[in-house]
């Protein structure tokens, strides 16, 4: 069930990046590790052009190879993921996500919070650090799409986070809190961006 929600992900490299480029139109270039949403460059092609965005900078190229000598000077000297791109739901053309957050108690895993997170107007990144506005998880959806049934969308978020607990648990039996990072496309369907270990 949960990897039906998983973007494909790969090792950042020039082969693989022309790869998913070729697949899938745009990705996300994203530090191993992280968090706040710094590192993350997004790069599309469109025809036989190349370009990357890196906060608000964005810079456009005739060639993949252009790009690629480009890009590796940008990007900070560690290990890069590269995801596929999905074009999330929007507010006014600015991207949504959604935070969800759950904590270990004597009783079990517990939900503190879903919430809206609707990223900086310029910006590709939803971050609150970056400028990021919070939402209600249902104000957030009723903008973003209003034609999907807003109480069950948020119910599937809660019953997925709770099956990819019990699988992270199963692996890393000592977590105590975790932080999903949803984004919806605009046919409603639930990606799976990131789960952060130690949720701000």
């Amino acid at each position: 069930m949960a990897a039906a929600h998983i973007p494909q992900t790969m090792a950042f490299s020039s082969g693989n990046l022309l790869h998913m480029l070729q697949r899938y139109g745009m990705v996300f270039i994203k530090p191993v590790v992280g968090g706040g949403g710094y590192g993350v460059i997004r790069v599309s092609r469109n025809g036989g052009a190349y370009r990357y965005t890196h906060m608000k900078v964005s810079r456009s190229f005739a060639s993949f190879k252009q790009m690629y000598h480009s890009l590796v000077r940008v990007k900070a000297r560690r290990r890069y993921l590269i995801q596929q791109g999905i074009h999330l739901a929007t507010i006014h053309g600015r991207p949504v996500d959604y935070r969800v957050k759950v904590v270990k108690t004597a009783q079990g895993w517990v939900f503190r919070s879903l919430v809206g997170r609707l990223a900086r107007p310029g910006l590709c990144v939803t971050n609150l650090c970056k400028g990021g506005t919070m939402l209600s998880g249902k104000r957030a959806l009723a903008l973003s799409l209003p034609h999907i049934a807003n109480r069950h969308k948020r119910q599937e978020m809660r019953s997925l986070t709770l099956t990819c607990t019990h699988i992270m648990e199963t692996q890393f039996p000592g977590i105590g809190q975790l932080g999903f990072d949803y984004g919806l496309d605009h046919s409603g369907r639930i990606w799976i961006l990131e789960v952060n270990t130690r949720p701000q």
